[in-house]
């Protein structure tokens, strides 16, 4: 340089190791292992957008996907995950009923045009009224000549209408409200929630020149829709939500049903997926519900992930033995160090405009912040979202502390309840060898502050990076302007809590 003063940014770039320098060694690196260098910074934090491709079709504005886990995922936690601008994944440790359900209550939960509304009809007693609402949640029925939609609208049963009268045998047609507020078919969704809005009613049918029900649209989904302006929806208007399935031929049955109760995506669920058996079902589900979006897995290597591309899935998952329930590294012998195999697998399939989850061994925000930095396009956490209010599971107290069990779906317990033994391909087995193990964690409290503390830390990590969205993290990770550096055991120490006598933590207020 001729003794001249070298530019900041070179000085910037000689600063620790891109991407591929960091994972281009032999070792197999964990989330742990390293660090991300600083960028500038010139905007705010709450500038920082989060909106990610999550498979070929689906975009959401949160990069946060909840486990097929039992202990984890089922209605309530999906519905809160889609609310927030992420996506829930209903295991599939039950039955196929009990598993459509539950993706059921998450489609119904939030609707533009409510196309298939609960009816009754004139004769049906207000102990009718009861069990849809102790069942599904609604008390807003529309009462028509046939009880179905379609039949000619002639009132409907709120529970204003019926609240004081102790008498359930009650027709609904001595209490109903006949002198209704409606909306013509063809009318839009804006201009019917207007005229909800207007008549200031709770519910809006929509009905034909024939007076005959064809929709409703509810004044509580218009909340929702204030609330929650990042809510995860389809084309229809409702909630996204995805399931999990097997490879065993029964699971084409189950697929068939998910279908016609409404899921979006499909994920296959196997600790291993590269085999025969999940080529089967990806083409399965292919050719016979191309409207669904298919994600595989999981892998770790790029031989893997090579072969579930060539088949057709939508997405990849990633990750095998490293969760902190997983027990298949230390009893299998078999998978990789978590952040190795995310950048890999995602360096690769980013040549096909394949998305790639990263799925274990998240635990915090800045494992998350890590995961997205290695080229995942979401994170699918089990244990981060467990102990929440909306996790299954009762709370119970142990030494003082609130907790909520936690366990593998490679755990013994997991493997007896339900189908989680076909995920390791032990169903058949005389003796099946646990992959994973039950424990407990603490009450993380409910998803509504929960999921908004997550958030804002990520927001706050791009913007350390100087990265406003992960468009821009995903492109500072290709070109290397994205700085890595790696940690001794010292480093790692030295970055968390210590010198300490005692302290107290609360990672948010």
């Amino acid at each position: 340089m001729n003794g001249e003063k070298p530019e900041v940014e070179d000085i910037h770039e000689l600063d620790g190791l891109s991407g591929e320098q960091l994972f281009s060694h032999r070792e197999g690196y964990t989330y742990a292992d390293y660090i991300i260098l600083p960028g500038h910074i010139n905007f705010a934090a709450e500038d920082v957008s989060l909106q990610t491709q999550v498979t070929k079709k689906i975009k959401l504005n949160l990069p946060f996907i909840s486990s097929p886990m039992d202990t984890v995922t089922e209605a309530q936690m999906a519905i809160h995950m889609a609310l927030f601008g992420g996506l829930g994944i209903i295991h599939c440790n039950n039955t196929i009923e009990e598993q459509c359900a539950e993706v059921r209550r998450v489609k119904r939960y939030e609707n533009g045009f409510i196309l298939d509304p609960f009816c009754l009809p004139p004769n049906a007693t207000l102990a009718d009224v009861d069990m849809i609402k102790a069942k599904h949640g609604f008390s807003g029925i529309p009462v028509t000549e046939n009880g179905a939609l379609g039949g000619r609208l002639v009132g409907i049963v709120t529970t204003r209408d019926h609240d004081f009268v102790k008498d359930r045998s009650t027709p609904v047609m001595e209490v109903m409200t006949t002198d209704l507020v409606v909306a013509e078919v063809g009318c839009s969704l804006q201009e019917a929630n207007q005229l909800l809005m207007d008549s200031k009613k709770g519910k809006l049918p929509v009905v034909n020149k024939k007076r005959e029900l064809v929709a409703l649209i509810s004044r509580k989904d218009m909340r929702k829709n204030r609330d929650f302006p990042d809510a995860s929806k389809g084309d229809d208007k409702r909630l996204l939500v995805g399931a999990s399935v097997h490879t065993r031929p029964d699971d084409k049955l189950r697929v068939k049903a998910l279908a016609e109760a409404g899921v979006d995506v499909v994920v296959i669920d196997s600790s291993q997926g590269d085999s025969t058996y999940q080529e089967g079902m990806v083409k399965f589900i292919k050719e016979n519900f191309p409207q669904l979006q298919v994600v595989g897995g999981n892998v770790v290597c790029v031989t893997q992930a090579k072969n579930l591309i060539k088949w057709g899935v939508d997405a990849l998952r990633i990750g095998m033995g490293s969760g902190s329930i997983c027990t298949t590294q230390e009893v299998m012998a078999v998978g990789r160090p978590q952040a190795t195999a995310v950048y890999h697998v995602c360096k690769y399939a980013s040549k096909y405009g394949v998305p790639c989850w990263a799925d274990g061994g998240i635990s915090n925000i800045g494992k998350i912040a890590k995961a997205l930095a290695c080229g995942a396009s979401a994170v699918m956490m089990g244990s981060l979202l467990a102990g929440t209010d909306e996790a299954p599971g009762d709370y119970f107290y142990k030494d003082g502390v609130r907790l909520k069990k936690y366990r593998g779906m490679g755990s013994i317990d997991a493997m007896q309840k339900g189908t989680s033994s076909d995920r390791y391909f032990s169903a058949d087995s005389a003796l099946r060898v646990a992959q994973g193990v039950s424990g407990a964690v603490m009450d993380k409290g409910s998803l509504k502050r929960y999921l908004p503390y997550l958030s804002t830390g990520l927001k706050h990590s791009l913007q350390d990076m100087g990265l406003r969205n992960l468009l821009e993290l995903r492109s500072a990770l290709q070109t290397g302007q994205l700085r890595f550096e790696l940690r001794t055991a010292a480093s790692q120490k030295e970055g968390g809590i210590h010198d300490l006598h005692s302290f107290n933590r609360k990672d948010f207020a």
